[in-house]
């Protein structure tokens, strides 16, 4: 996975809070076991706080200026994004939302953008205030996509996952799956509250899952905004086996088996290590949103 060395990154489009104390909020959750419970709802991707039922809700407020012109500073160029992982955050949420901007516009629509925060420790969104035990998520109350940088290593030591770069954007571009759910409605279907191998729930991440399979497969095409050349410039093989073998090790009955010992499907929310890849793979194979029909 690589990025073109001298493509201008959009900074404006992440914000950076890491190592800001986030002043007020309600109850959150902390470490030992109800922070392993919530790390195991939350890393498995799309729940905000708020659907955990683990705080209370409060507005984000503005961070220091020293802390977040901190990308500002030294994510300049896709040469950044290819040597710092917070730079090469940036670079994939830049691609991203070149690609659904072109993708809604191609289709006679309009893509409205999302920011991505990148936090530590504990956060406050429109969902609710949240600690990094949560995971990355998406609130749709303010239309961001939230993420602790060090979920990576979680994503490696807790779930077994190989990790690697495409890893990393794999996880970004399902939260955008997310985004795009949230404008086309089929998001709020996650909301009834169910569980299950056949829920609703579970049919929005994979869903989320196909979007982010989608975006990988037009993203070294997809021209930059500013450039109109692609900002990622190679994919291979070997990227997508990190994106799947990271979707595969979030699955609900992995995540079960290494947890509990045992798979119970009736309280799954967001599908199988196979499904996972699966709908990844239909995604990245067809390169077409409409194949993303999970709810069939």
């Amino acid at each position: 996975m690589r990025f073109d060395d001298d493509a201008e990154l959009d900074t404006s489009e992440v914000r950076d809070v890491r190592g800001n104390r986030v002043p007020g909020g309600g109850a959150t959750v902390g470490g030992g076991i109800v922070g392993l419970i919530a790390l195991v709802l939350g890393v498995l991707f799309g729940v905000g706080p708020e659907q955990l039922g683990l705080s209370a809700g409060d507005e984000d407020r503005a961070a220091s200026a020293s802390s977040a012109a901190r990308v500002e500073r030294t994510c300049r160029t896709g040469a950044d994004a290819n040597t710092r992982d917070d730079c090469r955050i940036v670079a994939v949420v830049n691609s991203l939302q070149d690609y659904w901007r072109a993708e809604y516009a191609r289709r006679g629509g309009r893509y409205g953008d999302a920011r991505t925060v990148m936090f530590t420790g504990r956060v406050s969104t429109a969902c609710g205030s949240a600690t990094s035990a949560v995971g990355p998520f998406y609130c749709p109350g303010d239309r961001r996509v939230y993420l602790d940088l060090g979920f990576f290593d979680e994503l490696r030591t807790t779930f077994g996952a190989t990790g690697g770069p495409f890893a990393q954007a794999y996880v970004v571009a399902h939260e955008y799956g997310h985004h795009v759910q949230n404008q086309t409605g089929t998001l709020a279907r996650a909301r009834d509250g169910r569980a299950g191998a056949a829920s609703q729930s579970v049919r929005v991440e994979l869903q989320a899952d196909c979007y982010a399979g989608v975006w990988a497969h037009h993203a070294t095409s997809a021209p930059d905004a500013k450039t109109g050349r692609p900002l990622l410039t190679r994919l291979t093989e070997a990227d997508i086996r990190e994106g799947l073998d990271a979707a595969a090790a979030v699955g609900d009955d992995r995540g079960q088996e290494r947890l509990q010992g045992r798979v119970t499907h009736e309280t799954w929310t967001h599908g199988s290590a196979a499904q996972r890849r699966q709908w990844f793979r239909t995604g990245f194979e067809t390169g077409d949103m409409a194949r993303c029909d999970t709810f069939r």
